[in-house]
């Protein structure tokens, strides 16, 4: 693989604290949990790892403290190939995210405190301007500051690099961030947030997905869940079916893995549709087991699971 072909992405490191359990507890209530993990966590932190392990050339950017937290996560890196530009901080503790995983669905809830990586600012985008700059693919999320975002965004843009943005956790953004995007990629909840109303049919995604393109965005990807994927342009609209792998165990880290798929096999020169594919293989994989980043599938298992389906 070329350096052209490098995946960039900016985003946060978390630590990943999960725990299993029928239901959240409510308020001054203790609940007795039936499982617990600790490991590797946060959206760009994943994605990185989930692009990595699927066989694509990957740098990460971001900020860790010099803590016990943030030596795991630079040994998920070396472990999962990822070059890892990725600065420790005195003073300040990593990233840390709660994660409610119910022991039935494997539905979660999390909750995430950025520690470090709460702090990556435009002078991280700078600091990492020929990264960037030669690179095929450039992908961030909203975990880490909107302007640190949208820097990294136009930046790779006026590169001529492939954008990838993924609005999430959901909140609002400005009308100026699509026409930087030539992939946007929520999922349902995040795109229902973002256009106003609910996404519980094909028709209020392809709704959903056209109000994005109308602001700007090259073209649209909205994950489904079980549901599969909707890639949408002003050209082609098509749902990607979901993938069977086995049992539901975790879902946490399945838009992740679908971003770190789709990201490498973007970079491979996949077409979009063969893209979204290859990226619902990965999610499909990766929610068969617990956790986030370890969960992440090798090439060879998305390849063995996209030609026996």
């Amino acid at each position: 693989m070329s350096e052209k072909s490098r995946i960039v992405i900016l985003g946060i490191f978390a630590a990943d604290t999960a725990y299993k359990a029928k239901r959240l507890p409510h308020i001054a209530e203790t609940l007795m949990g039936s499982g617990f993990t600790l490991g590797p966590g946060g959206k760009g932190s994943n994605q990185a790892i989930a692009a990595a392990k699927a066989g694509g050339k990957v740098t990460f950017i971001s900020r860790v403290g010099n803590d016990p937290f943030g030596a795991m996560a630079l040994s998920a890196y070396a472990e999962a190939g990822v070059k890892a530009n990725v600065m420790k901080m005195d003073g300040v503790s990593s990233g840390a995210a709660f994660i409610f995983v119910d022991e039935v669905s494997g539905d979660n809830a999390i909750i995430v405190a950025p520690g470090a990586a709460g702090l990556i600012g435009i002078e991280d985008v700078d600091a990492n301007r020929a990264e960037i700059e030669s690179a095929a693919i450039f992908m961030t999320q909203l975990e880490q500051p909107l302007e640190a975002a949208m820097h990294g965004l136009s930046m790779a843009k006026r590169a001529g690099a492939t954008t990838i943005f993924n609005p999430a956790p959901a909140h609002a953004i400005p009308d100026s961030i699509y026409s930087l995007c030539d992939f946007i990629v929520p999922n349902e909840v995040e795109a229902a947030e973002l256009v106003g109303h609910a996404i519980e049919t094909d028709e209020q995604a392809r709704a959903a997905a056209s109000t994005l393109l109308d602001r700007g965005a090259r073209a649209v990807i909205i994950t489904l869940g079980a549901r599969g994927a909707l890639y949408h342009t002003a050209g082609q609209s098509q749902l990607v079916s979901a993938f069977s792998a086995g049992n539901v165990i975790d879902t946490t880290g399945a838009g992740d893995a679908f971003l770190g798929g789709f990201a490498t096999a973007i970079s491979e020169g996949q077409a979009p549709i063969g893209a979204v594919r290859f990226g619902c293989a990965t999610a499909a994989i990766a929610v068969t087991r617990p956790g986030t980043a370890p969960a992440m599938p090798s090439r060879a298992e998305i390849d063995t699971l996209l030609r026996s389906s």
